[in-house]
C-alpha cells in the first residue's frame, strides 16, 4: 500500500486507491496534475492551505474538505470543485464513498496550532486499511488513542513534534509502517528521517519518503 503513497514536500501527500486519488495539503506541486478526487486540508497554514497547488490538483469533480473554520476561505474555489465539505474534529464521516475520521491536531504547548482552531488530521479507509495522516501536532492525548495501520507523522519540530516526540508517538500507537513528513525543507533538517528511524521500535516500519 505504500508504493501508492507519495509525499511531495512538507506535508504534501498523496495516495492512489480503490476510492479515487486523495490529495492532503498539496503544496510546491509541479505542473498541472488535474487528477484529484479528493483534496483534505488540515488547517489553514500558507504551506497546507495553498490555493494555487490546489488548482493545480483540482478538477471539476474534485471534492474540497476542509476544517469547519475554514469554510469562508475555501469559498474561493467553490466555482473549481464540484464540492467543499466541512468538518469538525473527533467525527467520523462518508463523502462520495470515502470514509475517514477527524483527529485533532494541535500543540499542547506552543501557541501556533490552538486546540481551540479546529484543526484536524484524518484516517482514511482505503484499500483495507486505515491511514492516519496527522496534520501538524504535538504527541496528544488524541494522537495516542489512534489505531492505523499507516501513520503519516510530523517530525520537523518548531511547530509540530520532533524526531524524538513523534517516534515515541509511533511507538505508542504502533502501525506496521510509520512515514515521517513535514521536515527538510521549511522546518527541521534533513537528518531528521535517520534520527526518526533510528528510534522507532524495530518491528516497525519506516518508509521514509522525503
Amino acid at each position: 500500500m505504500t508504493d501508492k503513497i507519495t509525499v511531495n514536500e512538507q506535508s504534501s501527500i498523496r495516495i492512489e486507491s480503490e476510492d479515487g486519488v486523495i490529495y492532503i495539503d498539496p503544496f510546491r506541486i509541479g505542473g498541472e496534475k488535474h487528477d484529484a478526487d479528493y483534496i483534505f486540508v488540515t488547517h489553514d497554514h500558507y504551506d497546507h492551505f495553498s490555493l494555487e497547488d490546489i488548482r493545480k490538483v483540482a478538477k471539476a469533480e474534485s471534492v474540497l474538505i476542509v476544517p469547519d473554520k475554514m469554510t469562508s476561505k475555501a469559498k474561493e474555489l467553490s466555482s473549481e470543485v464540484s464540492a467543499i465539505e466541512a468538518v469538525k474534529p473527533n467525527e467520523s464521516y462518508n463523502i462520495k464513498g470515502l470514509e475517514f475520521e477527524t483527529i485533532p491536531a494541535y500543540n499542547a504547548l506552543k501557541p501556533f496550532h490552538t486546540k481551540g482552531a479546529g484543526w484536524v488530521g484524518y484516517i482514511f479507509t482505503v484499500d483495507g486499511k486505515r491511514i492516519y495522516v496527522a496534520g501538524d501536532t504535538d504527541a496528544t492525548k488524541e494522537a495516542k488513542s489512534v489505531k492505523c495501520d499507516i501513520a503519516l507523522v510530523p517530525i520537523g519540530g518548531t511547530y509540530t513534534m520532533d524526531a524524538k516526540k513523534a517516534a515515541e508517538l509511533i511507538n505508542i500507537i504502533r502501525p506496521a509502517v510509520a512515514i515521517p513528513t513535514h521536515y527538510g525543507s521549511i522546518v527541521g533538517s534533513a537528518t531528521d528521517g535517520q534520527v526518526f528511524a533510528d528510534l522507532v521500535d524495530s518491528d516497525i516500519t519506516v518508509d521514509a519518503k522525503l
